[in-house]
């Protein structure tokens, strides 16, 4: 069974030590802590055997905010929030290349430490009162100290789903997509929906198809910058589609057969299938074998 990608980090996270100041400080203290080598836009240093690159505690910067990753075999990890550091706008070819040669685990590791950085990078003003915030719980939280407020690291839900219709499945592609490139649907839930819902409203604003029957497949982390999507099949009234252009520039019915040519790769499939560190190719990976 295919593992959703940005899954199956070695870091066991030690929530307990993120509340203990002395045990903290022990880890902080610890000859052989690690701090993950990033520069001012998240990208990480890749070796070639697809790992990432760390170096010693003693290499952070003087001005910068520590966060305690957690363990990897006993050993404390760490990454390093620096004022000013953004991620890049879009989603650089550079970086899903680089994607492309980080090993699973270790980019469920990359995964943790982004997408925690990127909402230090966001949340430095207190929501309540507009004051500045700082680190605390080992970087797992922001603390106003004027009015008392804590802040924590956001996750923002979305489905990504396929309807499914006489054995074929609906997938489309947003504007500026490589050429070919098809995937399958997906969006932010809203307030107030359950998984199904949004399942349903997001197809249906999409691509104008109406579905029922609602099962969940799998889950995965997307660290840009923070999002748990949610993988789910959905089953099709009919196959007429009616696309909104905001969000789709095409959308089509394909069969598994040509779904699982997609996948291995073959040039003469009728689409691109999207990455695999994408739960959309795990999705779709699934969906294929089920025939």
């Amino acid at each position: 069974m295919i593992a959703p990608g940005f899954t199956g980090s070695p870091l066991d996270r030690a929530d307990h030590l993120r509340h203990d100041p002395n045990a903290l400080a022990a880890v902080l203290g610890d000859w052989r802590a690690k701090l993950l080598r990033l520069d001012m836009g998240f990208v990480p240093d890749v070796g070639e055997d697809g790992t990432l690159g760390w170096t010693s505690l003693a290499d952070a910067p003087a001005d910068s905010e520590i966060v305690f990753l957690g363990l990897i075999d006993g050993k404390p990890h760490f990454t390093a929030f620096v004022d000013g550091m953004r991620a890049p706008a879009g989603r650089p070819a550079a970086m899903f290349a680089m994607l492309d040669r980080l090993r699973p685990e270790e980019a469920a590791t990359y995964a943790a430490a982004r997408s925690v950085l990127d909402w230090h990078s966001r949340h430095r003003f207190c929501a309540n009162c507009g004051t500045a915030t700082a680190m605390f719980r080992a970087g797992w939280g922001r603390l106003c100290n004027n009015c008392g407020t804590e802040h924590f690291p956001r996750t923002d839900p979305v489905v990504i789903m396929i309807a499914e219709h006489d054995g074929r499945a609906l997938v489309g592609r947003g504007p500026n997509w490589p050429e070919g490139r098809y995937s399958a649907l997906a969006g932010f839930m809203e307030p107030g929906e359950s998984i199904e819902e949004a399942v349903a409203r997001e197809i249906f604003e999409e691509a104008g198809v109406r579905v029922s029957n609602v099962r969940y497949v799998a889950s995965q982390p997307w660290p840009f910058p923070s999002q748990l999507m949610m993988a789910c099949v959905a089953e099709a009234e009919d196959d007429t589609i009616t696309i909104d252009p905001k969000e789709l520039q095409d959308a089509i019915w394909i069969s598994r057969a040509d779904v699982k040519r997609a996948l291995a790769g073959d040039p003469d499939a009728p689409m691109i299938a999207p990455p695999h560190f994408a739960i959309a190719h795990t999705l779709l990976t699934r969906w294929a074998d089920e025939g």
